[in-house]
């Protein structure tokens, strides 16, 4: 990290609003702000009690009289909508049932910095719409059609990355997100193809990318999902009908021996942990981004 930055946001504090367990995203928020000179605040699900003790507009108003920007993780998307509409400082989503996308900007991100010439760093990429075009680049994405997928459309489609998609019947994205995904790929020369057929997915794919089954808060749904999900593990096989040197991501956390298995994942091809690591960097970026704008 360039000396400048190691005290870019002195004296600027971050709150963590999370109603949901997490690794990367906690962590590279927290070690993202020490790096930068900030500091975190930390508030789990029974600090605050997000709209149950105390109405989150409310919260937001409140916190944004202490603090120079919020990072939240919850399961509702609208309560980051009421905490944006209420907050006068900025609002970050580090997930929720319908987007991730801070997940999603660093596998973008990764995509580049492995497939594309020149991939530049990760402020570059922020401040230009994560770094440009690529339209020689397929994702193929096989699983469910959850939050991580919604924003990696949102994200592929406005760099001109083609994505293939492959999920059982009933677990397509949201027909309104691919719909604007389809509108912005339209205008930037890349292709959206959607499936319930995982091989026609994965065929010429320079990327694999896969993520659970079963996401928190759909635990009761996990053994009928295993039988929906049957043939959308990525294995060796599956691997096999994508480009030879094809790439393998996973936004962690696996359930290994499920949607992938351990020959995949571990395997000489994985970019499995460059792509966890990228969320420190690109969250470092997004921060320097947002709290200090003028900054060069």
């Amino acid at each position: 990290m360039p000396a400048e930055f190691h005290t870019a946001l002195r004296g600027k504090s971050l709150a963590l609003i999370f109603q949901k367990p997490s690794n990367r995203t906690r962590v590279s928020f927290e070690v993202g702000m020490t790096q930068l000179g900030g500091h975190t605040i930390y508030l789990g699900p029974d600090d605050i009690k997000l709209g149950v003790r105390e109405a989150t507009k409310d919260v937001a108003s409140v916190l944004s009289r202490y603090v120079d920007g919020i990072v939240a993780r919850t399961y509702s998307h609208k309560d980051i909508i009421e905490l944006a509409k209420n907050s006068t400082v900025p609002v970050i989503n580090g997930l929720s049932d319908l987007v991730h996308p801070c997940q999603a900007m660093a596998d973008v991100y990764t995509i580049k910095e492995k497939l594309s010439a020149g991939g530049g760093s990760a402020m570059d990429s922020v401040k230009s719409g994560i770094g440009g075009k690529s339209n020689s680049i397929k994702v193929a994405f096989v699983g469910d059609g959850n939050n991580v997928l919604h924003s990696l459309l949102q994200c592929c489609s406005k760099v001109g990355m083609s994505i293939s998609i492959a999920t059982p019947e009933g677990y397509e994205p949201k027909k309104e997100i691919v719909k604007e995904a389809m509108n912005e790929a339209k205008q930037n020369g890349s292709i959206i193809e959607l499936s319930n057929k995982v091989e026609e997915a994965v065929k010429g794919a320079d990327v694999i990318y896969t993520d659970v089954w079963t996401s928190m808060g759909q635990e009761k749904e996990h053994k009928e999902r295993l039988k929906a999900f049957r043939g959308f593990q990525v294995n060796k096989k599956l691997v096999s009908l994508a480009k030879k040197n094809c790439l393998i991501m996973h936004c962690l956390p696996a359930h290994r021996g499920e949607e992938i298995t351990d020959e995949v994942m571990d395997g000489p091809n994985s970019i499995v942990l460059d792509q966890a690591e990228n969320r420190l960097h690109v969250q470092k970026a997004i921060l320097i981004d947002l709290l200090v704008p003028c900054l060069e």
